[in-house]
């Protein structure tokens, strides 16, 4: 990618083995998401850091976003004017479901549901446990979301075995393009 990269993880900060991870090895000129805190998970904090960064990288950045670092990317987006060249947005959790984590629950639900005012491309998983294929679906509508349903696949994480993910990569590469 030509553009700067900011990879946005979820709760963790995505472990070595996550295919986040393991993109951002092979790409060093791309940026991580910092927060204080990656386990007590505060949204402000999460969303004033994706600010801080996407001002700092300019309006050509694209964002990689996994479960919760894509609910941080909704309400960023729906707090501030960003102009921004997209997002993949991979896993993304329902914050009412009985899955997501209590640590996190304060401040992400409700979600916004109005159209990203930058293309955006939903990859979902058919047995996702925190997160529906049909949740997904939803909101890939209201946001205006392109969608891509992986099948059977779990979480989206390292445990789906998914290595560097090709795939998504490719995917990624077609955002704002």
């Amino acid at each position: 990618m030509d553009c700067p990269v900011l990879v946005v993880p979820g709760i963790g900060n995505s472990g070595p083995m996550h295919w986040q991870s393991l993109w951002q090895q092979t790409r060093p000129e791309w940026h991580r998401l910092q927060v204080d805190n990656w386990d007590h998970v505060v949204r402000d904090d999460w969303v004033s850091a994706i600010e801080r960064e996407v001002v700092s990288l300019g309006k050509d950045t694209v964002l990689v976003a996994h479960s919760l670092g894509c609910l941080a990317v909704v309400h960023w987006a729906a707090q501030h004017a960003p102009r921004i060249r997209g997002a993949l947005l991979v896993a993304v959790p329902d914050p009412a479901g009985p899955a997501f984590p209590a640590t996190a629950a304060f401040g992400f639900s409700p979600l916004p549901l109005t159209r990203l005012p930058f293309p955006t491309t939903i990859v979902a998983s058919s047995d996702d446990p925190y997160g529906s294929i049909a949740y997904s679906r939803s909101y890939a509508d209201a946001w205006g979301s392109d969608f891509v349903d992986m099948g059977a696949r779990g979480h989206l994480n390292a445990d789906s075995a998914l290595g560097d993910w090709p795939e998504g990569y490719r995917l990624l590469q077609g955002i704002g393009a």
